[in-house]
This record gives C-alpha cells, structure tokens and sequence, in this order.
C-alpha cells in the first residue's frame, strides 16, 4: 500500500484560519511581535496574515504547492521568535498559560515537517 502523503488542504485550511485569526483578534497576536522588530506591531501582525493567507491559497493549489508548501516550512520557522516571546512573557501568568505557551515551543517542529512533506508529496505540473 502506497504512503499516504499529510493533507495539503488541511495545512492550507491551519493556514487559512490563522490568517483570519489575525484580522480578527489582531491584539492577540500584537503582543507576540518582538520589540527589536521596526514598525508596530499591527503592521506585523496583519503582514503574518497575508502571508498566511496567500500561503494558504499556494498551498491549496497544486500547481503552486511544492513552492508554497517549502515557503510555509521557512514561514513557521520565521515566526518561531514570536512564539518564544510569547512564552518569555508568560512567565508571570498562571502556570496554565505557561505550560501551553511552552507547550507550543516544540510543537512548531512537526509544522515545520508537515509543510516539507507537503512539498515533497507535491506534483509539479
């Protein structure tokens, strides 16, 4: 029985639904953005968005999913910061939210992995 490649509609549908996350409940994510980074952080948190969506669509795709699949492992790779700042501030919240933003830290790895799968199960044409 042939291997069965990871879903490239449901990466495209987590993509999706975190680009409207962001649109939606932009405060959220707001805080996520490191201070070293030029602007403000709206101005990131609605560009992660686009970014996320338009990944979204190349995903879906099938002519553009090879590409878009890798670009998506560089993109959680990129915003793996955020996701450390995120835990670094919670140090001061309820160990509930510390766990879960430390919990988050190693979970970007299989994402990572997914979309390289994703690419690699990919047909050009």
């Amino acid at each position: 029985m042939p291997r069965t490649p990871s879903s490239p509609l449901l990466l495209a549908g987590l993509l999706a639904g975190a680009a409207v996350a962001h649109t939606v409940a932009p405060k959220r994510f707001d805080v996520t953005v490191p201070r070293s980074l030029p602007g403000s952080p709206r101005q990131w948190t609605y560009a992660s968005g686009v970014v996320e969506l338009a990944l979204a669509a190349g995903v879906a795709h099938p002519r553009t999913r090879r590409v878009a699949a890798m670009a998506t492992a560089a993109f959680f790779v990129g915003v793996f910061p955020a996701n450390v700042k995120m835990a670094v501030d919670a140090r001061t919240q309820s160990p509930a939210i510390r766990a879960v933003t430390l919990a988050r830290l190693p979970l970007q790895v299989p994402l990572v992995l997914w979309a390289r799968q994703v690419g690699r199960g990919a047909t050009t044409g």
